[in-house]
């Protein structure tokens, strides 16, 4: 995958976490692999249309996915991953993947993403390659972004 799609996800991830949750993460080593597909994992998949496509598919635990939506609500306590929860964290991602699609726009790279979507079905990824990026949370915890290029 070109890294020309992968650093703008890169940069808006820790754009958007740090204005939104005041935490500056920490991006691990950036490679080619599974998606980690726990059971008490939260899949949140967003789609790529234009000149690259693909998935970008956000993977939290749940617990780190409680602690993120916490934080984003001001330090409400959230205690399940329920319908406000899930969009909460899709809102998230949605932030994240808008603002990457206006950084590929701006070195012309047309893009447009689909709406966020909750994968119920963890399947469809197990047994797929792709490039994951680890960010680390502190205190909140850690989430794998893993890219999905069908094109590139």
């Amino acid at each position: 995958m070109n890294v020309n799609y992968i650093n703008p996800f890169l940069a808006s991830s820790i754009h958007v976490i740090e204005a939104m949750m005041l935490v500056k993460p920490s991006v691990g080593q950036v490679a080619l692999q599974s998606v980690d597909s726990r059971s008490d994992s939260l899949l949140l998949k967003i789609g790529i249309l234009g000149q690259f496509q693909g998935d970008v598919v956000f993977s939290f635990p749940h617990q780190v996915a409680l602690r993120i939506v916490s934080v984003m609500m001001g330090g409400y306590p959230v205690s399940e991953l329920d319908d406000m929860c899930c969009s909460a964290i899709a809102e998230l991602g949605n932030m994240i993947s808008g603002n990457a699609t206006t950084m590929l726009s701006n070195e012309g790279i047309a893009v447009d993403i689909t709406p966020p979507d909750i994968v119920a079905d963890h399947s469809r990824y197990v047994e797929k390659k792709a490039i994951a990026i680890p960010l680390d949370l502190s205190d909140i915890g850690k989430f794998n972004i893993y890219m999905f290029a069908e094109s590139a």
